[in-house]
């Protein structure tokens, strides 16, 4: 067995469980495993399409597919999450194609699924800057591609592996760290010099 698949297993022994429950019927354990990985998906199609409701509708319709598609899932070839990732990303592509997106306010990006944590000194002075961050990030995450923040969104926002990244993104690992360093010279771009070290302090980029 791997490593990967026994982290999985340790963080979600019941793993199995519910999904031979869901398998026959059990809405208790559908509104279980919708109730602990829709957080994560949702900030993931965020993180990619800067959209609240086409988010929210990147969720339901991959919780939908996944639960209908359970005996499809294959433990021995990756972890749960992988394959509940590598659904949203096919969703998050699907809505760009459906439509083009709009230009969305920058107030709506300070909920990003990739913003830094917010640090505990809470003085007023701390919270001006502290915004003044996350509104340069929000500016330089919306001059990424598509692509790109996809992998800004895996690798930050989820806290993928690269081979982790590749498979959902569907892309040779190498092709997955390319887009993390395009998109690191292109955010370090965008970003005023004390914002690009402040981020990058934080970040580790």
């Amino acid at each position: 067995m791997s490593d990967e698949r026994i982290l999985t297993q340790t963080n979600d022994p019941d793993l199995p469980e519910l999904i031979a429950r869901c398998q026959s019927g059990d809405q208790s354990a559908f509104a279980t495993l919708y109730e602990r990985y829709a957080p994560s998906l949702y900030r993931l199609a965020y993180s990619v399409l800067l959209v609240e409701q086409d988010a929210e509708d990147v969720l339901q319709e991959s919780m939908v597919y996944a639960f209908r598609s359970l005996q499809r899932y294959d433990p021995e070839r990756g972890a749960f999450r992988t394959w509940l990732y590598t659904i949203t990303v096919s969703r998050c592509r699907n809505a760009r194609r459906r439509k083009w997106l709009p230009t969305v306010a920058l107030s709506s990006l300070l909920n990003i699924g990739v913003e830094p944590p917010t640090p505990a000194e809470q003085s007023p002075e701390a919270r001006a800057a502290w915004g003044e961050l996350r509104d340069s990030l929000g500016r330089a995450m919306g001059t990424l591609s598509p692509l790109l923040r996809e992998a800004v969104a895996l690798r930050y926002g989820q806290g993928l592996t690269y081979r982790e990244m590749a498979e959902i993104m569907d892309c040779p690992q190498k092709t997955a760290e390319s887009r993390v360093r395009l998109a690191h010279e292109q955010l370090r771009r965008a970003m005023s010099g004390a914002d690009r070290a402040a981020l990058e302090e934080l970040w580790s980029l």
